[in-house]
């Protein structure tokens, strides 16, 4: 019999922020004892919902069960920044530009958005919460200006739209004196991430497929022709697994110190009262991503994502132990109130409610693992930094190969590497933070 038990499960640092600002959760599904189904899915996330939902498309007879350690929208799903990115975003380059050429990647990424739409249709998801208004990289010195020269040279290259913004441009669009510049493109959709992914697991619930929350997977293992997870609810018989968990891949024993788990932090203001927004000016929704990968992304939202808010993101860990410290938490807070003060000296009283970690998985040489690991054992993980739309492709790629298909997406996949090996520990863990130092130091007032 072959087992694959779990060394540690989700820990979670600060709250899921973009979930605490919007109406309290109805009590949490839990595994209402053993099931047997057709496909067991571990993880509610974009990879885990968007794996149910494409299984449900190709055969809706299917049984189906998804299982969740916390709650929807409280893990890294309801802690990212919400951009949905269509173009090249490679964050270990130094202007996101790809290697190449990127169309089929876009094309790619283009089909996960346009999945992730038909699930705001067919689930009447609020269309708030999947917003196709763009996004802007942030230029604020002339280092960072140079290097959105050279991205928008190479989306001009691929025949991909984008527009320059001058410096007034990007006041009158952030209400912030802090930019000399910025790039406009078009296709990404700003997500409030929790909204959608709530939306997305009851309009899976209500079409027939289990939605198990509070039921973390302990061990699965081969029985026959099939699988039997264990949880502490109950066991569910599935004649196929998806591992739908990003990172905590590693956990089950699967691409052993192949993969770099990184955190990144957020915080996120109070809803502003009517005089601070008339203070603030600016436009009530938009997202800024930093020229260099490793500046600080902020967005605006407004009260119909759930109140009007800023959220400032920026700092990154390299934690092997897939677990962020609380003085990590505290570090990084400060930071964030330094940097909302630096682009809005004015406001740098307003306070920040919500300060939290979010983890997300990447890959020395950027690929992702959307396979087949064992005879009906699958995965859909390692997002590298592109959490909603890689997220959503490894899940849908996944499914199509648990259904034997041969697709786009999984052919991609297919053709990918394995994840490059890192250096022994503690050798990882010390380069890899400081370079992760020396990259925000680099990134200066971006």
């Amino acid at each position: 019999m072959t087992a694959f038990t779990a060394r540690r499960t989700p820990v979670h640092k600060g709250p899921a922020g973009w979930s605490a600002i919007l109406p309290v959760q109805p009590a949490p599904i839990q595994l209402p004892g053993n099931q047997t189904v057709d496909v067991a899915i571990i993880g509610s996330g974009f990879a885990g919902l968007a794996a149910a939902r494409r299984l449900r498309q190709l055969d809706p007879s299917l049984r189906i069960a998804v299982l969740e350690a916390s709650r929807l929208a409280e893990g890294a799903s309801g802690r990212n920044s919400g951009f949905m990115i269509d173009l090249p975003h490679e964050l270990t380059s130094d202007d996101y530009a790809g290697h190449g050429d990127d169309r089929a990647m876009i094309a790619l990424n283009r089909q996960a958005i346009a999945f992730a739409r038909g699930a705001v249709e067919d689930y009447a998801i609020k269309a708030d919460y999947f917003d196709p208004i763009g996004k802007v990289n942030g230029a604020a010195s002339a280092t960072a200006d140079a290097l959105n020269r050279s991205y928008a040279d190479h989306l001009t290259s691929l025949g991909e739209p984008n527009e320059r913004l001058d410096a007034q441009g990007m006041q009158d669009l952030t209400g912030s004196r802090h930019y000399v510049s910025g790039l406009y493109t078009p296709g990404t959709v700003m997500l409030q991430p929790a909204g959608f992914v709530r939306g997305f697991g009851e309009g899976l619930r209500a079409a027939g497929v289990g939605i198990w929350e509070q039921t973390p997977v302990t061990t699965f293992a081969r029985q026959g022709q099939g699988w039997t997870l264990t949880t502490p609810n109950g066991r569910v018989t599935a004649g196929k697994v998806i591992l739908a968990n990003n990172g905590h891949l590693e956990s089950f024993g699967f691409a052993t110190n192949r993969l770099m788990h990184v955190f990144l932090y957020a915080s996120m203001t109070l809803d502003l009262p009517a005089d601070t927004l008339k203070q603030l000016g600016g436009q009530p929704r938009w997202g800024v991503t930093p020229s260099d990968p490793m500046g600080t992304t902020m967005r605006r939202i407004d009260t119909a994502l759930g109140g009007n808010r800023i959220i400032t993101r920026t700092c990154a860990s390299f934690l092997p132990g897939m677990e962020p410290s609380d003085a990590a938490l505290e570090r990084t807070a400060a930071v964030h109130r330094q940097k909302f003060a630096d682009r809005y000296p004015s406001l740098r009283d307003v306070k920040q409610e919500y300060t939290w970690a979010g983890h997300l998985c990447l890959t020395r040489n950027a690929v992702s693992i959307a396979r087949e690991l064992e005879p009906g054992l699958f995965a859909a993980t390692v997002c590298n930094g592109l959490g909603t739309a890689r997220s959503t492709l490894t899940g849908i790629a996944a499914a199509e190969q648990a259904m034997g298909l041969q697709t786009d997406a999984t052919s991609h996949f297919a053709a990918e590497a394995p994840p490059s090996k890192l250096p022994p520990k503690p050798f990882s863990t010390l380069g890899a933070n400081a370079f992760l130092r020396y990259k925000e130091w680099r990134a200066g007032a971006e």
